[in-house]
C-alpha cells in the first residue's frame, strides 16, 4: 500500500508540480525550526519559545532513536525501479522511517496555530501542517508509513507539551525536571549510538547521521538547561521593541548564532570523533543565542522610544 501511493503520486508529478514540492517541502528544514523558534524566543514571547524548543528537541530525539531502531530504508532504496525527485535527495539523509521533516514542520507550525490567537496565521500553519507531509511522499522521498507516524508524533507534543510549559513560568522546578529528562535521555541516545551492536547490515552512513542527531541534541539541551538558568537567576530578558528594532535584533542575532556554530566546526574539528564535535557546535550556539544575545534586548527595546519630559 505504501508504494502504491507513491507510485500514483509519481504519475502527476510535473517540472511545475516539482518546484512547488520542493519549495513547501524546506518548510521542514532546520532552519526554519530554528528561525521561528528564535523569532518567537527573542520577539514575542519567552515561554512560548520555550514551548517550540522543547516541541523540536524532544521530537527529534525520538524521530532519531526510531530511525535508527526500524532502520527501513528510503522509498528508492527499497524499491529500485521507484524514481525521487532528484532536488530532494540532498536533504534526505538518514533511515526513512519516521520523517524528519514532517516531524518538524507539524511539530514547528502546529506549536504555533496552538498559541497564537490569529485566525489568518492558523489557517497558514494549519495548511503546511498538511502541505508538509504530502510533500515528503509527493516527492518520493518518504512512504505514508513515515509521514503519519511523524504527524502523529508531533501534534502528540503539540498538545501535551502546551500546558506543561505554560506552567514553567510560575514553578521553575518543573521545568528543571523537564531539561533532566531531556539531559539523561539525550546521554542515553549518545550511549546506544556509540555502543549499541547494530547488525552488520545496517548502513554505515545512515548510522553515523544518527550519531551526529544524537550529539547535536545532546549540546542544545544542556545548553538550552545552562540558558534557562542563567536567565532566572541573572537575565530576566524581555522581548519587547519596535518592529524595526525587533528585526535588527533578529537578523543581527540570527546571523552571529549561524556564524558561531560554523566556527565551532573549524575549531573543534581537532576532536577525532567528528560527530562529538557536534556536542560544542549546538552547545555554544544555544547559550548564545538564549543567553549572550539577550544581554543586548534592554538596548533594543530602548530604540525608537522619545524621551520624556519632566
Amino acid at each position: 500500500m505504501n508504494m502504491e501511493f507513491l507510485y500514483f503520486l509519481e504519475t502527476i508529478r510535473n517540472p511545475f508540480l516539482d518546484a512547488v514540492m520542493l519549495f513547501i517541502t524546506s518548510f521542514g528544514e532546520e532552519m526554519i525550526f530554528m528561525l521561528i523558534a528564535i523569532f518567537t524566543l527573542w520577539c514575542v514571547d519567552k515561554y512560548e519559545g520555550y514551548y517550540l524548543l522543547f516541541i523540536g528537541f524532544v521530537g527529534t530525539q525520538i524521530n532519531q532513536l526510531l530511525k535508527v531502531l526500524f532502520r527501513v530504508p528510503r522509498p528508492w532504496v527499497k524499491d529500485p525501479k521507484f524514481t525521487v525527485v532528484e532536488g530532494a535527495v540532498a536533504e534526505a539523509t538518514g533511515y526513512s522511517f519516521p520523517s524528519g521533516h514532517t516531524q518538524s514542520s507539524v511539530g514547528t507550525f502546529g506549536g504555533l496555530a496552538r498559541f497564537n490567537k490569529n485566525k489568518l496565521l492558523r489557517i497558514i500553519c494549519i495548511a503546511l501542517c498538511m502541505l508538509v507531509p504530502f510533500s515528503r511522499m509527493y516527492l518520493g522521498v518518504h512512504t505514508p508509513a513515515d509521514v503519519l507516524t511523524s504527524v502523529v508524533i508531533a501534534l502528540a507534543l503539540v498538545f501535551v507539551l502546551y500546558p506543561l510549559v505554560r506552567n514553567f513560568s510560575k514553578n521553575p522546578k518543573n521545568m528543571r525536571i523537564m531539561l533532566l529528562v531531556m539531559s539523561v535521555w539525550s546521554i542515553a541516545q549518545v550511549l546506544f549510538m556509540e555502543f549499541y551492536d547494530f547488525p552488520l547490515s545496517a548502513d554505515a552512513e545512515q548510522l553515523f547521521s544518527g550519531l551526529k542527531n544524537a550529539y547535536k541534541m545532546l549540546g542544545a539541551v544542556l545548553g538550552m538547561w545552562v540558558v534557562y538558568e542563567l536567565d532566572i537567576r541573572y537575565i530576566n530578558f524581555e522581548t519587547k521593541a519596535v518592529w524595526w528594532a525587533q528585526l535588527l535584533k533578529l537578523l543581527i542575532g540570527i546571523s552571529i548564532t549561524l556564524g558561531i556554530k560554523e566556527i565551532c566546526y573549524f575549531i573543534f574539528a581537532f576532536i577525532p570523533n567528528e560527530a562529538a564535535s557536534r556536542v560544542f557546535s549546538y552547545f555554544f550556539m544555544v547559550l548564545f543565542a538564549g543567553a549572550v544575545w539577550p544581554l543586548t534586548f534592554k538596548f533594543f527595546g530602548k530604540l525608537g522610544k522619545t524621551k520624556q519630559k519632566d
